[in-house]
């Protein structure tokens, strides 16, 4: 038997051959059982992520012209609610004056009537004063005549 040396590190025979297909069978069944389905899982995340970006970008989309026509809703109600107090107002000075002149008539009625009684009242005192001047009168007249008078 001879003893063969060998000093370098690969040596090419057969068992070369034999790990090479071994390797290759090895890498076959790696990328079969390992490989594929990772890619499979990152491609599935990969579309998942994109999905999911895109119905961000569409509940932004969304989300902003939601916002305008919330604003322009809010414009509109504040500007029916301005026309709607503008014209409660005008409609309040109306009812106002309505009721001034009505308190003004009322008030001048009552000047009136109160004048009237004053008058009145006036003409009664003047009758009476004048029976009682005559009255006194006529007892000054006497008095300081001495006699009565008829």
């Amino acid at each position: 038997m001879q003893i063969i040396s060998n000093i370098a590190l690969i040596s090419i025979n057969e068992t070369l051959i034999v790990q090479l297909i071994s390797f290759l069978i090895f890498l076959f069944i790696m990328k079969r059982i390992m490989f594929q389905p990772l890619e499979k899982v990152m491609e599935d995340r990969e579309k998942h992520i994109n999905k999911v970006t895109e119905d961000i970008a569409d509940s932004k989309r969304a989300l902003i012209e939601t916002e305008k026509q919330i604003d322009m809703e809010e414009a509109a109600a504040k500007k029916e609610a301005f026309l709607i107090k503008e014209e409660r107002e005008s409609a309040g000075s109306e009812e106002a004056d309505k009721i001034f002149a009505v308190v003004r008539d009322d008030i001048a009625a009552m000047k009136m009537e109160a004048d009237k009684k004053v008058a009145d009242q006036l003409s009664e005192a003047r009758k009476f004063i004048q029976k009682e001047s005559e009255t006194l009168s006529v007892a000054i007249m006497e008095r300081i005549l001495d006699r009565k008078l008829v």
